[in-house]
């Protein structure tokens, strides 16, 4: 499990779990320290090709959500991208 601080109220908890043909990632954001909206998920067969781990999930769930503006999705993205350096 690993979480990614959005900002003090919002931050999004991923987590990758086994599948009987391979694995998945999950993602929820959590608004206060609670849930908030739906949790997604990828399902994978192999090995992925993600820059860092959980880098799709991620982006899904920031895009899904209605808690951010798309300001503010932009911002978390770009702060994604600088912290992993791409």
């Amino acid at each position: 499990m690993q979480i990614f601080i959005i900002n003090t109220k919002l931050s999004i908890v991923c987590c990758a779990l086994d599948t009987r043909n391979g694995f998945k990632h999950e993602a929820q954001l959590m608004k206060d320290g609670r849930e908030y909206g739906n949790k997604v998920k990828i399902c994978y067969l192999n090995r992925t090709w993600e820059k860092f781990t959980y880098e799709s999930v991620l982006h899904k769930a920031i895009e899904a959500t209605t808690a951010l503006t798309d300001a503010e999705k932009e911002q978390f993205k770009k702060q994604l991208n600088d912290k992993h350096g791409y």
